[in-house]
């Protein structure tokens, strides 16, 4: 009996892996490994000036990764477009996953290439944020007109060349239809080793805790300079705040240290750095309310990992927050940058009944997401551009 032929998925990325890969990361593609009839080939970036080849469930090609961000941008524009034509002429690629709108328009200049010589993958363009104003709310951009206008460039030929789209919240399905209103979409988390947050049990009752945890990077977009004006009024004795994440703004996260000290909090307030999955769970087990209080968020899997382990949310009120916190059932929203909003909603977390919030909120969870709803999501979301592909090729005539 002759094997089925299985279809070949080139997915094109900016985000950078580590060999052998990380414990996420190696989960993540273990199980999209299980999806049946593909083989995936990766183009992203090394963790290193070193590019790399390895197999690990799917097939890494990572270009070197250079050190400053706009050397980055260069190489992937100038180097993946390359890379993913060869790999798509070279495996017959079907299927061009783009993890954002940018890289969408990497797809999109791949997929007019190779049907220059008679292929014809289907390109699906993910969008997982406000990709218009997200990354001006990270970090300083010069000449911020000029680079938004190429952005908006980028991502409308992404979007007129998609066959499907990937959206993760209400939020980027409304702004990836406003640029495609007519391309079908599949919706679905990010992902997340949830398994690790449910194998995890609470070091403190959550109606006992007296942590406050933020979880994400530190930059400005994030608004922890809110968080800390909100938490130094806070009048609860034995509250500490734990910021835990990655200083991927170096200036953002020394002004935040110089904030705390200038409001006599530094000694309530801790930097843990970025940590892994294992420890964050930890942390939120210690926790006795989790804070998201991002200026933009396409949907922050933070919150779902905190309500794992029965943690209430304090979100702001944008993006996918909404979708996943019920104000005085799994959690509270305040408006984006209210301070006053945000310290009230503090403060009332030390009063409310936390336990049963945290019961809510882990039932909520498991409902909303899963490792085995992610791989299905990407099932759905595949068969959906191959079926499309079939419905709109023209029908052969008989001789």
């Amino acid at each position: 009996m002759s094997q089925r032929k299985r279809n070949s998925v080139c997915w094109i990325s900016s985000a950078r892996y580590s060999h052998p890969l990380d414990a996420m990361a190696a989960r993540k593609w273990q199980l999209l490994a299980e999806l049946e009839d593909y083989d995936i080939h990766i183009v992203g970036f090394s963790t290193s000036l070193r590019p790399r080849y390895f197999t690990g469930h799917a097939r890494f090609y990572l270009l070197p990764q250079p050190p400053t961000a706009l050397l980055r941008y260069l190489s992937i524009f100038l180097l993946a477009p390359l890379l993913a034509s060869y790999l798509a002429l070279r495996h017959r690629s079907q299927i061009l996953v783009a993890q954002s709108p940018f890289e969408g328009a990497i797809g999109a200049a791949v997929k007019r290439f190779v049907g220059l010589f008679g292929r014809r993958p289907r390109l699906i363009v993910e969008n997982h944020n406000n990709f218009e104003e997200d990354l001006f709310l990270q970090r300083r951009i010069p000449l911020p007109a000029a680079y938004r206008r190429m952005m908006l460039a980028a991502a409308r030929f992404a979007f007129r060349h998609a066959d499907a789209l990937r959206v993760i919240s209400s939020s980027t399905a409304e702004r990836a239809r406003h640029f495609a209103p007519d391309l079908p979409q599949a919706r679905f988390m990010t992902f997340s080793d949830t398994e690790v947050f449910q194998r995890t049990h609470r070091r403190v009752p959550v109606e006992n805790a007296r942590d406050v945890v933020y979880a994400g990077v530190l930059i400005p977009r994030k608004g922890v300079h809110h968080l800390l004006n909100a938490f130094a009024t806070l009048d609860e004795p034995g509250a500490q705040l734990q910021l835990v994440g990655y200083a991927e703004n170096a200036d953002y996260a020394a002004s935040l240290r110089r904030q705390a000290e200038r409001l006599g909090i530094s000694d309530r307030v801790h930097f843990c750095g970025a940590v892994s999955q294992a420890e964050l769970a930890a942390c939120f087990a210690a926790a006795r309310v989790m804070v998201l209080p991002s200026l933009s968020e396409g949907l922050g899997r933070v919150v779902v990992e905190a309500m794992l382990l029965g943690t209430p949310v304090i979100g702001s009120r944008v993006g996918g927050i909404p979708d996943m916190v019920e104000p005085g059932l799994t959690g509270w929203l305040v408006e984006a940058g209210d301070e006053a909003d945000l310290a009230a909603a503090l403060q009332e977390a030390f009063q409310a009944d936390v336990k049963t919030m945290g019961a809510e909120a882990r039932a909520f969870a498991g409902e909303f997401f899963s490792p085995r709803k992610y791989v299905a999501g990407y099932q759905q979301l595949f068969d959906l551009a191959l079926r499309d592909a079939v419905e709109s090729r023209p029908a052969r005539q008989k001789p």
